[in-house]
């Protein structure tokens, strides 16, 4: 079986005061809706850098960030799955 590729969400202090937890289901979700939890793994991550840039994903060396539960679809869509794909 191949090993599932990592996607790891920002846990650290800044990510966490701005609302981590309640980005991770639904990113969970967006996996599970676009058929990619059998190929990528969600990860708790800590500090992954760009604090002041709002709530951060990170796959292989590409950072998303900005992401908030208001905005989480729509970035999935439009910037993380094209990458993830």
């Amino acid at each position: 079986m191949d090993q599932k590729e990592p996607l790891y969400l920002c846990m650290g202090s800044a990510c966490h005061q701005r609302g981590v937890y309640h980005l991770l289901t639904k990113i969970q979700a967006l996996l599970a809706e676009h058929h990619l939890e059998n190929r990528i793994e969600l990860k708790g991550s800590f500090c992954l850098g760009p604090c002041t840039d709002g709530i951060v994903l990170e796959y292989g060396n590409r950072l998303f960030v900005n992401i908030v539960v208001d905005n989480v679809e729509q970035k999935f869509k439009e910037e993380i799955l094209p990458v993830l794909l």
